[in-house]
């Protein structure tokens, strides 16, 4: 479903990402932990072209992007707008319109990007509203929503572009544990239902029970990767161990 290959990423002198890869099939959910500033929440970005890579190849739903250094180009950007096509994101400071309602943000993609004004549209947008928990407050606007409603209604709204891959960037960081749960809730339910995610976080517990694999990244690496009850209970790493004896 989604490959990235040798990945680099550079701000100034600092390297943040230094040959990063990654292989995600159909149906799988990644955790990336680590500590903060590791480059994990760059190298998602990175996923979707939202930061550019300096180098290194993305593939995502058969839409590749190779990148060996040089300009960013229109052609590139072309097939950057290809690729997000399939893929969608949650951030972690919900980034919803305020001036608009939770269905009419949950309508604003499919409007603006494929034109899609039709009354389908407006019942399949209340159908995922339903989906997270919220069809009971559509016509709310953000202000009035609790930062779990708000994190639920950002999913809602991307899945309403119909992504085959989900990115999460630490979703739940700015929410209390019991709203938190909300949110990992509705992710459980996407991977019960098969939908392909990846997700950076420091929560644990849920890279630990919902996870089909964790990756572990430091320095702009990953260190090691594997399914949780081998990774977290058996690292082969001293980086990883005094992470998680940090965490845990």
């Amino acid at each position: 479903m989604l490959s990235a290959q040798n990945v680099h990423k550079s701000f100034g002198e600092g390297a943040i990402l230094s040959g990063v890869s990654l292989e995600v099939r159909k149906g799988e959910l990644i955790s990336i932990i680590g500590p903060s500033g590791c480059g994990k929440s760059t190298f998602l970005r990175c996923m979707n072209f939202l930061e550019i890579p300096d180098r290194g190849t993305i593939t995502a739903m058969g839409v590749t992007i190779d990148r060996q250094g040089g300009p960013w180009r229109r052609a590139d950007e072309h097939m950057a707008h290809k690729l997000r096509t399939h893929v969608g994101m949650v951030f972690q400071s919900f980034n919803l319109f305020p001036h608009l309602s939770v269905l009419d943000n949950v309508l604003l993609g499919p409007r603006v990007v494929k034109g899609e004004h039709s009354q389908t549209e407006r019942d399949e947008a209340m159908a995922l509203l339903e989906k997270v928990g919220l069809g009971r407050v559509a016509q709310r606007y953000p202000v009035s929503l609790s930062g779990g409603q708000q994190q639920r209604a950002a999913i809602a709204r991307a899945l309403a572009m119909r992504p085959e891959i989900m990115l999460y960037d630490e979703p739940t960081s700015a929410l209390d544990p019991i709203v938190a749960e909300e949110v990992l809730n509705v992710m459980r339910t996407l991977d019960d239902e098969g939908m392909t995610q990846i997700v950076v976080t420091h929560d644990m517990r849920f890279a630990q029970v919902a996870s089909d694999h964790i990756v572990y990244m430091d320095g702009g690496h990953v260190i090691e990767a594997g399914p949780p009850e081998t990774l977290c209970v058996n690292p082969v790493d001293d980086r990883t161990r005094r992470f998680l004896r940090t965490v845990l």
